[in-house]
């Protein structure tokens, strides 16, 4: 073995140029032992030696493993330190659920049953689009769905803007477009995200700051902070670890589509953006096109296209045969009807009337001469076809549910957003807090008093009344959002600990003070011969130090123990739902023993002073921890029904909107039902309706 590792170290050294002098001293061993091994005198070579020899003479793996094996070794594997890098954990996970959403929606809305409609598209007017030096160098932009990956590769900027009317397939080409483009995903490349535009106000916050909160929103993990500060949210923006597809730049509020332009030409981010061809044309005019952006158009479905799809969604047959043979005749004629089915959502909403539901012929569509008659009549059967009998009763459901969204100017069915206002919020921690309270208070004073009930009565509103305008202070400057963090065992000081608990000595001091004084009252209406004396503002002054400090410690544990939620309470809207009831409620769990505590202590060591300062004080323990849990339970309802989104859901959502006949009583079920029936669609954290198209016809009937 020995000779034959001579034999090849002489041939390759020889093969370097070099000499045994040069070898050794590249290699950093003596003459003398590479001149015995060559020689074969010496017949044992170390590890390291054969390794430093192998180096220096830049040998190839292959010739590395036989100079190995020819010395009787066999060369260890170096392994690199594995170095964790949070934001490649972060965009893996990411794609993951990306990837599972879109993949179910694809399937909800039946996009492959039996096979897509042909969605082609054609390169925009060079009016739309920026000249090709920018773009990157001109390229064939021409397509079908299954070639938009290739034909978005194709562009040397990787900025895409595909046109189109309403309904003509634009959300089915980036839907396509994510799951292609994450099929043929390299582990460096970034990942595809849906986002909405018609929630983004260009004017208030820049498209990458939008972007972070939107990911915030739909995986709260991303609040966790990211490597170089901020969130890793906004780093993944930052860092181009997500491609942005920006849907619906058509739905962004009226008068804001020429500021979203100038801020969307600030970034150079790769993206693909989609857009009516109106709204796009129009702010092109007004402003530029999209920087360094090419630009398709989605064309109309013909009539080959017709008779290549709905005969295959059903086996119903008529006298001529199937039973979409009479209308596809009329459209090969022209007319009103081919006019209409041109379009991927005129053409399945016919499929889900006609071929769907049983017992609807759509020899029906002939009867109909207007293109506007026929569309309002696909869009107004809808509801019946995937309903039946139920469709009366969940018809004015849709359409609160249309008419809101069109206020609030937004596609977004947020469940955190079903209502805002104080005086209704007000009303109902008034009665939860009062109600609470005296329940509470008769079971531990072991019966129903006339001053409980008038005590529960007057703290009730008293708490109403405040709360209610702190929700619509609050409210007024910032909406509530979704809680996006847990509560963890460890935690840190910092400027938000401290701002949080100021906030909570302010606000408990004012709710203390109340307290005294309503307490005084009740004590006044129902105690005969009760005098009004200094000691009720000795009372006052107590209270409302004793509950703002609590507060403003409670406040400041919570705001210390802090962190973001994980990234598997973010599958869908419900689940986003539960991880904040969740939250809410193991604060408020944690949070009331830790007030409740603090009030029987602090109340103690008051009673002490003023007992030594010579006033006369009734305090035992158990009364002090009574009044505690009186005031934490109800100072927790009353944050949560007004200071939190899932307050806010249960206020709106499940009481006040279904006793007001607006909305059904169980909303999660209907919401899901609704999804599954086709008549919503998902769009992470939020429901949508499954076009807006479908929004605006459900808010007319309002």
């Amino acid at each position: 073995m020995a000779s034959q590792f001579g034999l090849l170290l002489r041939q390759w050294r020889q093969r370097a140029g070099l000499s045994q002098e040069a070898l050794a001293g590249r290699a950093a061993v003596g003459t003398r032992t590479v001149r015995g091994l060559e020689t074969g005198e010496r017949t044992d070579p170390r590890m390291g030696t054969v390794r430093a020899l192998a180096d220096a003479l830049e040998l190839t793996g292959a010739e590395r493993a036989e100079l190995f094996s020819a010395a009787g070794r066999d060369e260890p594997l170096v392994v690199e330190p594995v170095r964790f890098d949070p934001l490649h954990e972060a965009v893996e996970t990411v794609k993951v659920a990306v990837e599972a959403r879109w993949r179910r929606e694809e399937e909800q809305r039946q996009v492959h049953d039996p096979v897509p409609l042909p969605v082609r598209w054609d390169a925009a007017p060079a009016a739309w689009m920026d000249s090709w030096l920018n773009v990157g160098g001109e390229a064939s932009l021409g397509g079908r769905l299954d070639q938009v990956v290739e034909v978005y590769r194709r562009i040397g900027s990787r900025r895409l803007v595909v046109l189109g009317r309403a309904g003509s397939g634009k959300t089915v080409l980036t839907t396509r477009f994510v799951l292609d483009l994450l099929g043929a995903r390299q582990p460096a490349d970034p990942v595809p995200v849906i986002f909405s535009l018609g929630a983004w106000h260009p004017e208030r916050v820049g498209l990458r700051d939008w972007l972070a909160d939107q990911l915030t929103r739909d995986h709260p993990f991303l609040a966790a902070p990211g490597p170089s500060g901020g969130t890793l949210a906004a780093a993944l923006v930052d860092a181009q670890r997500v491609l942005p597809v920006l849907d619906g730049f058509d739905e962004i509020a009226a008068g804001l589509h020429r500021p979203a332009l100038n801020a969307l030409n600030t970034t150079t981010l790769p993206l693909l953006l989609t857009s009516r061809v109106d709204e796009y044309r129009d702010a092109v005019e007004g402003t530029d096109v999209l920087t360094s952006a090419a630009a398709v158009v989605l064309a109309d479905l013909t009539c080959d296209d017709l008779e290549a799809y709905l005969p295959r969604t059903t086996r119903k047959t008529g006298p001529g045969g199937n039973v979409w043979k009479p209308v596809l005749d009329e459209v090969r004629g022209g007319g009103p009807l081919a006019e209409v089915l041109t379009t991927p959502l005129m053409v399945a909403l016919a499929r889900r009337i006609y071929s769907d539901t049983p017992d609807h012929d759509p020899a029906a569509l002939l009867d109909l001469y207007e293109p506007e008659e026929i569309e309002r009549h696909l869009l107004s059967s809808f509801v019946p076809a995937v309903y039946g009998t139920h469709a009366d009763r969940v018809r004015p459901w849709l359409g609160h549910l249309a008419d809101h969204l069109t206020r609030l100017g937004t596609h977004d069915v947020a469940w955190w957003r079903f209502g805002t206002s104080s005086v209704v919020t007000g009303s109902a921690v008034g009665l939860a807090v009062g109600v609470s309270d005296f329940l509470l208070e008769a079971v531990l004073v072991g019966g129903l008093t006339m001053r409980g009930l008038w005590f529960a009565a007057m703290i009730g509103l008293v708490t109403g009344v405040l709360f209610g305008a702190a929700h619509w202070w609050v409210v007024r400057r910032t909406p509530l959002e979704p809680v996006r963090t847990r509560l963890r065992l460890r935690g840190r000081a910092g400027r938000r600990v401290w701002s949080r608990g100021l906030l909570g000595l302010a606000f408990g001091g004012a709710v203390g003070g109340a307290y005294g004084l309503v307490r005084a009252m009740a004590f006044l209406l129902v105690t005969p011969g009760y005098d009004m004396t200094a000691g009720v503002l000795v009372d006052v002054g107590v209270f409302a130090l004793v509950f703002g400090f609590g507060a403003s410690l409670v406040f400041a544990v919570v705001a210390a123990m802090e962190a973001p939620l994980d990234v598997r309470s973010a599958g869908s809207p419900g689940g986003l739902l539960k991880a904040n009831r969740r939250a809410v409620l193991r604060l408020v769990a944690a949070m009331v023993p830790v007030f409740a505590v603090f009030v029987m202590v602090a109340t103690g060591v008051v009673a002490s002073g003023l007992t030594a300062l010579r006033f006369e004080v009734v305090w035992s323990p158990t009364t002090a921890l009574s009044l505690g849990l009186v005031g934490g339970v109800g100072g927790g309802l009353a944050y949560v029904l007004s200071l939190t989104a899932w307050g806010q859901w249960v206020v709106f959502a499940r009481v006040w909107l279904p006793l007001t006949g607006r909305l059904p009583w169980g909303l999660p079920a209907f919401l899901d039902d609704a999804y599954r029936r086709g008549v919503l669609r998902r769009a992470g954290a939020v429901y949508q309706f499954r076009h807006a198209r479908l929004q605006e016809h459900f808010a007319r009937l309002r």
